[in-house]
């Protein structure tokens, strides 16, 4: 049996990914077209860059960490080598091409990343996520809706302290697996796959409510910063998108109660048992205390940034993390959680700003903008049609995606080039917002989000059960948006 592995691991180290082929070919066709008249050299290089990035992320043909690596390298060297957009005579240089490569790694928002990852793991380290979680299922009851409610309330509270989406789904998860269990029902039972794909599809109805409560968010905000020059405050975030939320997760509830009715309305001793792994947790320690309180000052500070202070979130959430590693105040140490902050999806997140920003600076992301309006007439539509098609075109095209800070770095900074293309008077700013919340619609395909395939992992739901709910949510999710943006939002300035 050993020699059978050792023999087939070298044949499948040598073989090539196929998906790596198409992009690199997909790359080098685009290079090869001919070159637009008012496309700079370095914006039709780096539209072969965008070329490579997009298939190589949906095709999943090597690890995003790998690919973020290969994209930074095609970046300094193929834009290294162009001549500037301001002076085609001269050559951007090798050191100005690994300047643009590595220009996300200085972006404030990849600062809040790495702070709220931090934040994430001091939940894990202390236990508090957990804690608060089973508090919170201790008071909803023992019936099945009441149960569903309750993993839906979870999801809200951990949203508002835990930034990660991936995070808040692996600490709720075995909590869940715990209920399930003592329900005594069978781990493919429509109680049992409902309450995962609520936790699933909630997680990512929540990543739309609150700005912080995903990284894809934070990007968005970052591209709002450098395109625009302004920002959406987290208090204005939730303002705008908390309504969706709450609206969503009571559908949320009654489409899985349709779709997935349950084996029965009573479940015996679920409740007991949440009681009791609650119990076993022992009396809240000196450093989920600590932790506890840091975290709601940062809540205080989130929400009143512009009224009561002028600190940024990044600025308050940095503040709260040096308070959590202070010595014998903090509740932390670099030991207790460099193993638990995913440190890819800190380069995957500053490279998908560099590649926006790449597509800004060579004006190819300009370029293209001005292309999509020319030849859809966008122009004429109006900004809820302007939407509309947008929104539709980010739901059907995250269908390819993996990762939503993948979609986003690929594809919001054309979108917002759009936007700046269009003509008339609309908020640039809170269109960008709207279409951000949009980047979150992963309900269709577990593969589209990770918390998705946390739950997929539980061997609790098929994906045709996942797909039956999630297409359902997606089109009442996509009609409430149209509804929200002629509406609530319009009369809040964003569109």
């Amino acid at each position: 049996m050993n020699e059978g592995a050792s023999t087939a691991t070298p044949q499948q180290q040598l073989r090539f990914p196929p998906g790596l082929i198409v992009a690199v070919v997909a790359m080098v066709i685009v290079l090869f077209l001919p070159l637009p008249t008012e496309l700079p050299v370095a914006g039709h290089r780096m539209l072969a860059i965008l070329v490579f990035a997009v298939t190589v992320w949906v095709t999943e043909a090597v690890s995003y960490e790998a690919s973020a690596i290969m994209i930074t390298s095609l970046i300094a060297i193929l834009i290294g080598t162009a001549p500037t957009v301001q002076a085609p005579s001269l050559t951007y240089g090798s050191s100005a091409g690994v300047s643009m490569a590595l220009t996300g790694f200085s972006n404030p928002a990849l600062a809040l990343v790495v702070g709220a990852l931090f934040i994430a793991a001091a939940m894990t380290h202390t236990g508090l996520d957990r804690r608060i979680a089973l508090v919170t299922l201790t008071k909803v009851g023992a019936s099945t809706r009441r149960i569903l409610f309750g993993a839906m309330l979870v999801i809200v509270l951990l949203s508002l302290v835990v930034p990660s989406a991936t995070a808040r789904s692996a600490c709720v998860v075995p909590i869940m697996m715990g209920v399930i269990a003592a329900f005594g029902v069978a781990k493919r039972s429509n109680i049992a796959a409902g309450l995962m794909i609520i936790v699933a599809q909630g997680t990512s109805i929540w990543n739309v409510g609150i700005q912080t409560a995903a990284a894809q968010n934070l990007l968005t905000v970052g591209f709002m910063e450098k395109m625009l020059d302004q920002r959406v405050s987290w208090i204005d975030w939730l303002i705008a998108g908390t309504p969706w939320a709450v609206i969503m997760s009571l559908v949320l509830i009654v489409v899985v109660l349709k779709v997935l009715p349950p084996e029965s309305d009573r479940v015996p001793g679920g409740l007991a048992a949440v009681k009791q792994s609650l119990a076993e947790l022992g009396p809240m320690t000196g450093p989920q205390k600590r932790l506890g309180v840091v975290s709601l000052l940062l809540l205080l500070a989130w929400a009143s940034e512009g009224r009561l202070h002028s600190f940024d979130t990044t600025s308050t959430t940095y503040a709260g993390l040096v308070i959590l590693l202070l010595p014998r105040f903090g509740v932390m140490t670099w030991k207790d959680v460099q193993s638990r902050i995913p440190w890819g999806t800190v380069i995957v997140f500053g490279v998908g700003i560099s590649l926006g920003t790449a597509l800004l600076t060579t004006q190819a992301g300009q370029w293209l903008g001005a292309q999509v309006v020319e030849h859809t007439g966008l122009d004429k539509v109006g900004p809820l049609g302007v939407f509309a098609i947008l929104s539709a075109f980010l739901i059907v095209i995250h269908l390819g995606f993996a990762s939503a800070t993948a979609l986003t770095s690929a594809l919001l900074p054309i979108l917002m080039a759009v936007l700046l293309t269009l003509p008339g008077e609309f908020s640039r700013v809170g269109m960008t917002m709207l279409l951000g919340f949009v980047v979150s619609f992963g309900f269709i395909l577990p593969i589209n989000a990770p918390q998705n395939m946390v739950c997929l992992g539980t061997d609790t739901f098929t994906p045709k059960q996942f797909a039956r709910v999630g297409i359902l949510i997606t089109l009442i999710g996509y009609v409430l948006l149209l509804v929200f943006a002629s509406t609530y939002w319009s009369w809040l300035g964003w569109i």
